[in-house]
Parts: C-alpha cells; structure tokens; sequence
C-alpha cells in the first residue's frame, strides 16, 4: 500500500475523529429545532442557535433572510420548506441520521403509519409543541416561534442525541 493510501486513511480517520468527539466522550449533540418563523426571528432564537451544535428548522420560514441570519449564527442549518415557503429548492422531507437514530424532518406530519422510515420524526406546522410516540416512532414538534396556536407560548425546542441511542426533548419558551 502506497504513502498517500495511508495518509488518506490516516487524514480521514483524524477526521472522523474530531467530528464525533461528542460521541466518544458521552456527551449530547445539541441540536436546536425550530419551526414556523414567518419572517419572523426573535434575537434569542440567534442567542441559542450559537450554543447549539447544529440547528434544524422544520419549514415556513418565508423569506431568505431568516436562513441568512441563522447561518451566521455558525452552526450547520438544515432546513425543510413549509407549506407558506416559496423556495422550491428546499426539500420537502430530510432524512438524517445522528448517533444511529434515525431522523425525519418534514412541515406537515404524516399520518403514523407513513412514517416508519424513522425513529423520530420532526415537524411544525400546527404551532403546538407536541412529544408523542405513536407505533414506535416518536413525534416532536417544538411549536411556533412567532404565532403560536391553541394558548401554547412561542418556543423552540432542544433536541439532544446520545451516543448511547437516547434522544431527550427540552421545549424552552421565547418569552
């Protein structure tokens, strides 16, 4: 085997390395989620998304400059498109896997039996909080940032994964 096929493997496992510290040292990946901004981003949600590891907005956020913002909060962004989104380059469903859990992120929940493709399946849509496990998969919705529905207070939530499998879901309100 050649010297660059070593430094390679060598490089690419650094790599792996320094991308799963969390893993290896038992510690959650922060994942801050957050749904239906409507043009709309309270200056907290940007103070929370800088100590999260990465940030997950699960559709109608409306106009470009809220992903703008959130990207220069640093951390990746993953988003999906709601149904008041005009950006059709937004994906409609994304699928992620973080510490062997199987994630779902979509605008609009599926009915239960639809969504057995994963373990957890994020959604916003209603602007209700919701943590519920319907058939094995578990159903979070962290409400809605801006307008709020049925007397739930505006909010997002933290989603923590364990390197062990444990998915732990803290709702922090905005006001």
């Amino acid at each position: 085997m050649g010297s660059a096929t070593w430094h390679n493997r060598f490089h690419n496992l650094n790599r792996n390395y320094r991308r799963n510290w969390r893993f290896r040292m038992n510690k959650p990946l922060r994942i801050l989620v957050i749904a239906d901004t409507h043009n709309k981003l309270p200056a907290k949600v940007l103070e929370l998304a800088q100590s999260a590891d990465e940030v997950w907005h699960l559709g109608d956020v409306c106009e470009k400059w809220i992903v703008d913002e959130l990207r220069t909060a640093g951390p990746p962004l993953t988003l999906v498109h709601g149904n008041c989104d005009n950006n059709r380059a937004w994906p409609l469903v994304c699928k992620l896997t973080r510490n062997g859990i199987r994630f779902r992120l979509q605008h609009i929940s599926p009915p239960p039996m639809a969504a057995r493709d994963c373990d957890v399946l994020l959604h916003g849509h209603t602007h209700v909080p919701r943590d519920e496990t319907i058939d094995g998969v578990r159903f979070l919705n962290p409400g809605c940032v801006t307008r709020p529905n049925r007397g739930a207070p505006p909010g997002v939530a933290w989603l923590e994964v364990y390197g062990n499998g444990e998915v732990r879901w803290h709702l922090k309100l905005l006001r």
